[in-house]
């Protein structure tokens, strides 16, 4: 049992909280039961795992799944566990996880399989981030990228927002957004922008060819660049009243748009035949 914060894991758990961290360790953290059990069904490599007795007592075949696929199992006081974690009120478990190998590619070929994607420009919130993760999955896109400016996608309520999505949406950050959606353009995939100022609704486009949804900034949109970039730019038609909607929602709107066009057109096929 791990009473102090002194202790040497303890403090790499704490340590963890800072993304400077996080990046020079090519670790992060994973709160939570939810959480914990998405990693385990997704092989996801953990490398220490800390929970308190009573946590313990109610997940004793949790506990001995995690004995048996990682190296360092500790229990912790109540104290010691509210110091490590990044919630108000932790369930009682946390375990640190290893950064793996980059499994979406961001370029692309001409061969490439991929059919729905979602790219996002400078996103800060990540309640956001892990919601779009969230509906990504839901509505059957292939992947995500991330700028380089925008938050980290391995902060901790990115994979709380995610509701543990996270560890089955192939991901990358991209140091170049610009350049590689070029390439991806180049390969055939059409880019639709989303933008308030365009008089395009974006149930009026064709959402069933290979496509990559571009958003942008919570306040200041997508840059002109990546406008220009974009084959379409879309709007999503809302009440006078109201000046805007969340990224979020937005880009959810559109995965499930192209779902559904999907989704009508292999049942139309389906029907023919």
């Amino acid at each position: 049992m791990i009473s102090s914060i002194q202790n040497p894991l303890i403090k790499q758990f704490r340590k963890l909280h800072k993304s400077k961290e996080r990046h020079r360790q090519r670790c992060f953290l994973i709160e939570g039961t939810h959480l914990i059990e998405e990693a385990i069904a997704t092989d996801w490599p953990l490398d220490a795992v800390c929970c308190t007795e009573s946590w313990h007592e109610r997940n004793l075949h949790l506990w001995s799944v995690l004995q048996t696929n990682i190296l360092r199992c500790e229990w912790v006081t109540d104290d010691v566990m509210a110091a490590i974690a990044t919630t108000v009120n932790p369930d009682g478990v946390m375990a640190i996880a290893h950064r793996r190998a980059i499994e979406f590619s961001a370029r692309p070929d001409p061969c490439s399989t991929l059919q729905l994607g979602i790219a996002l420009e400078t996103i800060q919130d990540p309640g956001n981030v892990g919601t779009i993760i969230r509906s990504a999955m839901a509505g059957g896109a292939d992947g995500l990228w991330v700028s380089a400016d925008s938050v980290d996608l391995d902060h901790p309520k990115v994979l709380r927002a995610s509701a543990g999505q996270w560890f089955r949406l192939p991901m990358m950050t991209s140091s170049a957004l610009e350049e590689d959606l070029k390439r991806a353009q180049d390969a055939g995939i059409q880019i639709v922008a989303t933008s308030a100022n365009s008089p395009l609704a974006y149930w009026n486009i064709d959402l069933t060819i290979p496509t990559i949804i571009v958003a942008g900034n919570e306040g200041a949109g997508l840059s002109e660049s990546i406008v220009a970039l974009s084959d379409k730019q879309v709007c999503i038609p809302i009440s006078p009243d109201v000046e805007s909607l969340n990224v979020a929602i937005a880009v959810s709107l559109l995965i499930f748009e192209a779902n559904r066009q999907r989704n009508v057109k292999e049942f139309s096929a389906n029907e023919v035949k």
